[in-house]
């Protein structure tokens, strides 16, 4: 009996994303192993957050890199980083602001639930922008000496209405001010890992939860060493705003042998197999009466990766969208899907095991067919 089945806990066929409620991706063997070989000693944590961080600064072509809770621990410490730097009394006060710069400016259209771990330093979002578009003065008026940084989400807000990241950086690095970019589940394509700070960025953020495929409460920054130095001055092991986000020696161990192991994928081949799959999928569910299913590109946080848009009609198939979906969901095995529109599902390839394309698709005609 497996611990999931002990618990009374479903496991699921993750056809969706890597979405953190549904458990990011699957750690491979190899990085497994290496966190079981790092829970046998005990390390200095600041000589393994060091020496981890030059490896993976190397390994993505940075100055420097650490190892954080999260992408979203990640984010507050990039912007206590930004606020108080390495200085011992503005990193004990914190979150008090006094004397501080307190603002941190972002394009309106790229407000959403993760600017959260940013404001929890203190700090004042200063909005810019509208979805209709964003002119350089606006950001040129918005920075002021109480600037601490300018935050960019990379992602499906991206070119709503905002300049050009290119744009920001020119601006703010025209001002001194560092630009924090949030490229979460920005990888693929792999050039990423170094293609934001090339541009002029100062901190760029990733989680090492999703397609990294390392420790679900892992994540990195790379950038500035300077900035880095501050970000490991306000995180953990010290007593600061970052105490609470604790990074284990063997969750820093499994995500460094993520990123190695990333590296070595060949991101061609895999966009070849999943394309390969999508068009399967496409060819099987569009022989249902009132299914229609297209290959939609980029895939769900703008990766280069493809995924299936199948949009259903109700009225030819005897059941809506939301009871095919919790069809899927409660049906054995459980598979879970995204949402498109009010009648339509994503169905995603990015993070199904070997063999799980073709249960996918069984159940999916299954359940269709059946409606």
């Amino acid at each position: 009996m497996g611990i999931y089945e002990e618990l009374g806990i479903r496991t699921l066929i993750n056809a969706h994303s890597t979405i953190t409620r549904i458990g990011g991706s699957i750690m491979p063997p190899e990085v497994i192993s290496a966190m079981a070989a790092a829970a046998n000693c005990f390390v200095d944590i600041h000589e393994l957050q060091r020496r981890v961080g030059e490896r993976l600064a190397q390994l993505t072509h940075n100055e420097a890199a650490y190892v954080t809770s999260g992408a979203a621990g990640g984010l507050t410490l990039a912007t206590a980083a930004c606020v108080a730097g390495t200085d011992p009394a503005a990193i004990r006060q914190l979150p008090d602001l006094t004397g501080l710069k307190n603002e941190v400016i972002i394009h309106r259209s790229h407000r959403n639930g993760y600017d959260h771990p940013v404001r929890g330093v203190g700090v004042k979002l200063v909005e810019i922008g509208y979805m209709m578009g964003t002119f350089p003065w606006e950001l040129e008026h918005a920075i002021t000496p109480q600037t601490a940084a300018v935050l960019w989400f990379q992602g499906p807000m991206t070119g709503h209405g905002d300049l050009p990241l290119k744009t920001v950086i020119e601006i703010a690095s025209a001002h001194q001010v560092p630009v924090i970019v949030d490229a979460s589940a920005q990888l693929p394509p792999t050039e990423n890992f170094w293609r934001f700070t090339e541009m002029g960025a100062s901190l760029v953020i990733f989680s090492g939860g999703k397609d990294l495929h390392g420790p679900q409460s892992s994540g990195l920054i790379v950038g500035r060493k300077d900035l880095i130095e501050a970000v490991r001055a306000n995180g953990s092991p010290n007593h600061a705003l970052g105490r609470p986000m604790k990074v284990s020696k063997e969750e820093i161990i499994g995500l460094l042998t993520a990123v190695q192991l990333y590296l070595e994928i060949d991101q061609e081949g895999r966009k070849a197999r999943d394309e390969e799959t999508v068009a399967r999928w496409r060819q099987a569910l569009n022989r249902i009466p009132g299914v229609q299913a297209e290959r939609s590109f980029p895939n769900e946080a703008g990766q280069p990766l493809p995924r299936m848009a199948v949009q259903l009609d109700a009225a030819r198939l005897g059941k809506t969208r939301d009871q095919v979906v919790d069809l899927l969901a409660t049906g054995e095995p459980a598979i879970i899907v995204a949402l498109a529109g009010a009648d339509g599902i994503f169905v995603n390839p990015m993070t199904l095991s070997p063999g799980e394309d073709q249960i996918v698709l069984d159940r999916l005609l299954e359940t269709l067919q059946a409606a």
